[in-house]
């Protein structure tokens, strides 16, 4: 069952989820998601100084940093996803968001198979704002085929491993599709609300964008395919999506 928890220092709620991100986040009432794309990506350490520096620039704490992108140079091992996140939160705790293991942020971390960086950077953050919309918004975490990962492990529990024939891809597909759905519903919104849908695969994908994306109410604005691949060694196809009420670029 999806357990979704106020996170009242930052202004939103979120999905329980691993303690490296949680499933997604949404405005709590009285707040609004808002998203900063940088122009460029940032090194992960030099990306954190300038969210930091926005979010004080606009008189919020740090614990309203809500949600982020990042980029990897290529998938990590499993130990290495580990060891990288270990690191990651470490910010997180200073930033008194991240406390006995429960992380409210959400995130996505992918890797382009072209212009790679050099090493794990961020493209992009969102972060909540005190608002009066009665419907603030939500960012969901990138997500992958993998399945009930109880155990915490990776392998064994991606759908149709180690194939990525077309009938495979869609199998994937399918069910990437339907986590998100079930996640940004618990939410509390829909597909109809997101105003944007990304797709990271290197993959041919074209036989599954009508019957699985267009046909179903998916990207009802259509969506971005991300010529990149998700982030654990074995994972062929990842999904976010996203409703931010406003986005900038720095």
């Amino acid at each position: 069952m999806t357990e979704v928890i106020p996170f009242p220092a930052g202004g939103y709620r979120f999905i329980s989820g691993a303690f490296q991100y949680s499933g997604g986040i949404a405005a709590e009432p009285g707040y609004e998601i808002e998203r900063a794309r940088f122009a460029a990506c940032l090194p992960l350490a030099e990306a954190f100084t300038a969210v930091e520096a926005h979010i004080a620039g606009l008189g919020l704490p740090t614990t309203a940093f809500a949600a982020c992108e990042l980029r990897s140079p290529a998938p990590f091992t499993e130990q290495g996803f580990i060891d990288f996140n270990r690191a990651y939160v470490q910010t997180l705790e200073r930033w008194g968001i991240y406390r006995d293991g429960v992380n409210p942020v959400a995130r996505t971390n992918v890797c382009p198979e072209h212009g790679k960086p050099a090493a794990p950077s961020m493209r992009a953050f969102s972060y909540a704002v005190p608002s009066n919309r009665s419907r603030g918004g939500f960012v969901s975490s990138g997500g992958a085929e993998a399945m009930d990962r109880s155990s915490g492990a990776y392998a064994g529990h991606i759908v149709r491993e180690g194939e990525t024939s077309p009938d495979a891809l869609r199998e994937k597909a399918r069910y990437v599709i339907a986590e998100m759905g079930r996640r940004i519903g618990a939410l509390g919104y829909g597909w109809a609300d997101a105003s944007s849908v990304q797709v990271y695969t290197v993959h041919d994908i074209g036989a599954l964008v009508g019957d699985e994306l267009a046909a179903t109410g998916v990207a009802p604005d259509g969506f971005s395919w991300h010529f990149a691949r998700p982030p654990v060694v074995g994972l062929e196809f990842e999904m976010d999506v996203r409703g931010p009420t406003r986005e900038v670029t720095l």
